[in-house]
């Protein structure tokens, strides 16, 4: 099972991905055809950018971390170089080039003041990585070193952009300056991990699953046993943030193995990167089995058949017909 296996529908066309279409399943919140989100237009780099202070358009309503801004229409020329201004500074974990972030985020151009992409109406948090060749440089560069909790501006010249093409399906022109206002709701890499205190793992007849909360995988025991016929959904470490909806998007860590051989068959530390989508593009067990769970929690998740994929299981997954599955989920944020 590849990153995308898990997922019942595919995820929104948008243009969260490098050189602008397409998706490949990683990203919760996606643009809508015609709209531009801070993906990379292409994989070509540009000398890094002077960092300066403005000028910067107003944020004339909206104005508190998490609501949707409204921006003046930029005022004069722009700079030529890189504009951020912190607008409201969080206290949380400082934000490093190659992490994933968790951000919603409004876009507009100086010129005009037209928004051509928010997230904030799609209610989920964008999640990307902030590496290059997969973000414009101007969210790389202006967000490293932010922290979560932060409300930052920025002003993007096309140079760290979407360069001299801009993206014409959005109405961005190839001599725009971009406007952004990025509320940062968390910083993930290949080491997050659940945090909560360890809950009991009492019932031999059910797998127990490592508690190491390094980043590495989890171990994972499964008895040699017939497998329970019922969806099954408990905390390995329980966390204390909010429970997850039925509808929430989350960010996770997590791994899959077949009950009956013990065999894994998809992982997201092997890939060293958390992932992002939504309840409602899950196999039900998922669905079913994170709904009401902690943000922070490690869940171990036993999918029988009739909630995962029964007699059609992804091509090449390795995961036979009528196969019971078994996850260990760390669910790293919700929205």
């Amino acid at each position: 099972m590849r990153r995308r296996s898990l997922l019942l529908a595919a995820v929104p066309a948008g243009l969260v991905t490098l050189a602008g279409c397409g998706d490949d399943g990683s990203d919760s919140s996606s643009a809508a055809d015609g709209n531009a989100s801070p993906s990379a237009s292409d994989g070509s780099a540009a000398p890094a950018p002077k960092i300066v202070d403005g000028p910067l358009p107003a944020v004339t309503a909206g104005t508190k971390f998490g609501e949707k801004p409204t921006v003046a229409r930029g005022s004069g020329a722009p700079s030529d170089q890189l504009a951020v201004k912190t607008l409201i500074a969080g206290g949380g974990q400082t934000v490093a080039e190659k992490d994933y972030i968790w951000a919603h985020y409004l876009g507009q151009i100086w010129d005009t003041g037209k928004v051509f992409d928010n997230s904030y109406d799609r209610k989920t948090p964008l999640f990307i990585q902030l590496a290059p060749g997969g973000i414009i440089d101007g969210w790389r560069y202006g967000l490293a070193g932010k922290k979560v909790g932060s409300r930052v501006e920025l002003a993007v010249p096309p140079t760290w952009g979407y360069g001299k093409e801009g993206q014409p399906q959005a109405g961005i022109k190839g001599t725009d300056t971009l406007v952004f206002v990025v509320d940062l709701q968390g910083t993930f890499n290949g080491k997050s991990s659940a945090k909560g205190k360890e809950v009991p793992q009492d019932d031999a007849a059910l797998p127990k699953v490592g508690t190491n909360t390094d980043g590495k995988s989890p171990s994972m025991d499964i008895p040699k046993a017939a497998p329970p016929k019922k969806l099954v959904a408990n905390y390995v470490i329980e966390g204390d943030g909010p429970v997850v909806a039925a509808d929430a998007s989350v960010v996770v860590q997590y791994k899959g193995v077949v009950w009956d051989t013990g065999k894994e068959f998809d992982s997201s530390y092997t890939r060293s990167a958390p992932t992002s989508f939504s309840l409602q593009q899950v196999v039900k067990g998922w669905s079913q089995g994170l709904t009401g769970k902690k943000v922070g929690s490690r869940v171990v998740i036993v999918v029988p058949p009739d909630l995962g994929y029964g007699d059609n299981p992804p091509s090449g997954s390795g995961i036979e017909k009528d196969s019971t599955m078994v996850f260990s989920v760390d669910i790293l944020a919700a929205s």
